[in-house]
């Protein structure tokens, strides 16, 4: 018995970071039940979206949620180099580099998930992975809109 007060104390610690870190980013712990709520709306009427469990589209949305963070930090460096951009070619090029994030994006989605979940998740193909990553967005920024009352960042 002499190990169980340090498992305790150990387990404690954990809660305790788990718990501190809720509290300094509640918009990502809302973004994730929404993410999980539209995609798990998409599995039961889109044919082409289909996870095995529940766990396994909670773990979907987890990754949807750190990926499509990554997305718009990418898309952001990017928009702020098209708006420093001064000549034509210079503007153009940031212009297929966003087209090139916003694509590419999609299919990294598709990559993880097929790496990761092997064939227990599949989110269908380009246009059904785009539908439903637009939906994610729209109905984070609504939440957000809704919760906090104003315009969500994106």
């Amino acid at each position: 018995m002499t190990g169980q007060p340090e498992f305790d104390a150990a387990a404690r610690s954990r809660r305790g970071r788990l718990r501190a870190w809720v509290v300094a980013h509640p918009a990502d712990v809302i973004d994730l039940f929404v993410y999980v709520v539209v995609l798990n709306l998409a599995v039961q009427y889109v044919p082409a979206v289909i996870s095995e469990s529940f766990t396994l589209s909670l773990l979907t949305a987890a990754l949807l949620k750190v990926t499509l963070e990554l997305v718009l930090v990418l898309k952001g460096v990017v928009l702020a180099r098209f708006r420093k951009a001064t000549t034509k070619l210079a503007k153009t090029t940031t212009a297929v580099l966003l087209w090139v994030v916003a694509a590419g994006s999609k299919l990294v989605v598709l990559w993880l998930i097929d790496i990761v979940f092997r064939g227990s998740v599949s989110l269908g193909g380009f246009i059904p992975v785009t539908l439903l990553v637009i939906a994610l967005l729209a109905s984070r920024a609504a939440v957000r809109r809704l919760l906090y009352d104003t315009p969500a960042a994106s």
